[in-house]
């Protein structure tokens, strides 16, 4: 199981129900990885919270590789969970390209 750390500003409700269905979401998203990955925070914010409107949630994902910087990705949506799906879904195609990269990097060190 991928250890996720969610924090929430003081405008979103945190919980037990909200970390649970946080990390639910994200090891759907990225779970594959999970061997290359030491640790993901998870930062929930309500950018708008005292006017509302669109896409004022923000969702920022931050996965911590082993060999390597972290990587982060940020997402806007109108709720919580929209955010936190769409903010998984542009992490695995980061983690894909760099976990990617390295591979075959790895590939051709082992070919020479």
């Amino acid at each position: 199981m991928i250890q996720v750390q969610v924090n929430t500003d003081h405008h979103i409700q945190g919980g037990e129900s909200l970390n649970a269905s946080v990390t639910r979401l994200v090891e759907q998203a990225i779970g594959r990885f999970e061997s290359q990955l030491t640790r993901v925070e998870l930062h929930l914010n309500d950018v708008n919270s005292h006017k509302g409107g669109d896409a004022d949630v923000r969702c920022m994902i931050e996965a911590r590789i082993t060999g390597h910087e972290p990587i982060a990705v940020t997402e806007h949506a109108v709720n919580v969970e929209q955010a936190v799906r769409q903010a998984a879904a542009k992490m695995e195609r980061a983690l894909d390209s760099v976990i990617g990269k390295r591979q075959e990097r790895d590939k051709r060190q082992k070919m020479v």
